[in-house]
């Protein structure tokens, strides 16, 4: 998250939550490219096959990140964690209508023609994933963001510990113990 000055974003944040929308047009771009290497990212660390793209998914985010009206931006690292709350949205919600089952939430990825795409397949469950991510909120909310931060978006545990508002080391023991719990968790789903 090292792209644009932190400081401009979060001004232009601050100012775009005030409702100035020329602020929207000059923080777009700053972080579409951001948005891009983080989707990107989740995408090429995933398998193969295709039916959402990177730019699907960041329109599709975006879209839904303007339509939230009375937001208060925080800062660019909050801006970012929002983001990766949107982006585990909008994939569960790709598989569930691409008419997966409940139980058959695969998801694989792939680059052609260096597009990253999304596609159904044999390595992620979402939906499961999804599940267990929303029953690790109830247990240990920080630790289930701490995941969608990781798992979704790539983030470091400096960054997530940025938008957290916590130590890198806690955000480093919260990755560790919710993929302990998580692991548990999902050994008991089969696909």
């Amino acid at each position: 998250m090292k792209t644009h000055s932190q400081q401009e974003i979060t001004e232009l944040l601050l100012a775009w939550s005030d409702g100035d929308q020329t602020a929207l047009g000059q923080l777009a771009p700053l972080v579409e490219q951001e948005l891009r290497r983080l989707v990107g990212g989740y995408l090429k660390r995933q398998a193969n096959n295709h039916f959402l793209q990177t730019t699907e998914i960041v329109n599709e985010m975006s879209r839904r990140m303007i339509g939230w009206r009375g937001l208060r931006w925080q800062s660019r690292a909050h801006f970012f964690g929002v983001a990766a709350m949107f982006i585990r949205h909008i994939l569960v919600d790709a598989v569930r209508a691409q008419n997966f089952g409940k139980r058959d939430g695969h998801i694989t990825v792939t680059s052609v023609n260096n597009e990253t795409k999304v596609t159904a397949g044999r390595s992620v469950d979402l939906i499961a994933l999804d599940e267990a991510l929303t029953r690790l909120d109830q247990l240990n909310a920080r630790q289930s963001r701490v995941v969608e931060l990781r798992f979704f978006v790539g983030l470091s545990y400096k960054e997530i510990a940025e938008v957290l508002k916590i130590a890198p080391g806690a955000a480093r023991n919260d990755w560790i113990l919710a993929k302990a719990w998580l692991s548990r968790e999902l050994s008991g789903h089969v696909p």
